[in-house]
């Protein structure tokens, strides 16, 4: 049986007919460009019967068939367009087959039904595209659908929510293989959120906090600036120009998060970054944090990632993590 320390190897992508375009695309440009950033990169490949339609307008050549997919490390199903639909009976067992033997199985979007076709969501955790969460409940009971989360992550099966959110858990799967340093400067190259944990709120009438013009990006983009200072709901909502309840429920609405809540995930993801990235004592990357003691950075690590912070820098090199250049650390 592969570890995940097995898996970041090859990566194959399966594709057929009716595929959704934008997951597809999510998929390739994170895990199909090598940047430099981790020596290996994946080995990236896409599979499918031929020439197969991408969306509406646009086709690809498959150079592999599914029984390419036996092979792989780890694979990726992108969205169907058509949910009512059986999936391609080839590709479900192919994917039952990848998963019997250990592989790591990813569906993005509206794939979590190829998946759940083969059987490898009984009794896990899993979640698709809001529109779709229901109809894969009641098609597929033995799936536990988490209609109100971004991706979940079942150790060696995971699954996203529609559209930005699958290139949300192709991130989560670089900061799981490669460490938060490589994922990041992945994401500033793609001018994406960093990241969004797997459990916030699919956001179904909210735009993402990110989007040029939004009421909130300002305010995120200063807090992200000024993460070692000790920062208060009221340090944020005069910053904001807000009431603290009013900042609060426009936070919730935007990231499904508490301002708290939200700064807490900042610092943890930030304490990661400098970990891997720089050889900072874990009391200086407490004061760069604003955790302010190492005791509280060790506190609040081992809670959120379950390892202290001298355990998870020593995992991250001895794994052959590579540190961000410069340039890409900010």
């Amino acid at each position: 049986m592969r570890t995940l320390s097995d898996m970041t190897g090859s990566v194959r992508l399966a594709l057929y007919d009716g595929a959704m375009l934008f997951e597809a695309a999510s998929a390739l440009e994170v895990f199909g460009v090598d940047r430099g950033l981790a020596d290996p990169w994946y080995d990236f490949g896409i599979c499918g019967p031929g020439r197969t339609r991408l969306g509406d307008w646009l086709s690809v050549e498959a150079l592999q068939g599914f029984d390419a997919l036996a092979e792989a490390d780890t694979l990726i199903v992108a969205a169907l367009d058509d949910v009512a639909a059986d999936p391609p009976p080839d590709l479900v067992e192919a994917v039952r087959a990848a998963h019997g033997r250990g592989a790591r199985i990813v569906s993005l979007c509206t794939g979590a039904f190829v998946l759940a076709a083969a059987g490898v969501l009984d009794g896990r955790r899993a979640t698709t595209h809001w529109m779709h969460t229901d109809a894969l409940a009641a098609r597929y009971p033995r799936v536990r659908v988490e209609p109100d989360v971004l991706y979940t992550d079942e150790g060696t099966v995971l699954t996203s929510a529609g559209k930005a959110a699958g290139m949300d858990l192709c991130l989560h799967i670089v900061r799981t293989d490669h460490g938060a340093g490589v994922a990041n400067a992945i994401a500033r190259r793609l001018v994406v959120p960093p990241h969004r944990a797997g459990g916030q709120a699919q956001f179904v009438a909210a735009p993402a906090a990110g989007e040029p013009g939004h009421a909130l990006a300002g305010l995120i983009q200063w807090a992200s600036a000024h993460l070692d200072e000790p920062l208060t709901v009221s340090d944020l909502a005069r910053q904001a120009g807000m009431s603290t309840r009013n900042l609060t429920r426009r936070f919730v609405a935007v990231t499904g998060l508490t301002p708290l809540r939200w700064l807490h995930h900042q610092r943890v993801h930030r304490a990661q970054e400098l970990l891997e990235t720089t050889d900072d004592a874990v009391e200086q990357v407490a004061a760069r944090t604003g955790m302010g003691t190492a005791a509280t950075l060790r506190r609040h690590f081992h809670r959120a990632l379950g390892v202290p912070p001298q355990a998870y820098r020593r995992t991250f090199r001895e794994r052959g993590g590579t540190a961000v250049p410069d340039g890409l650390r900010r």
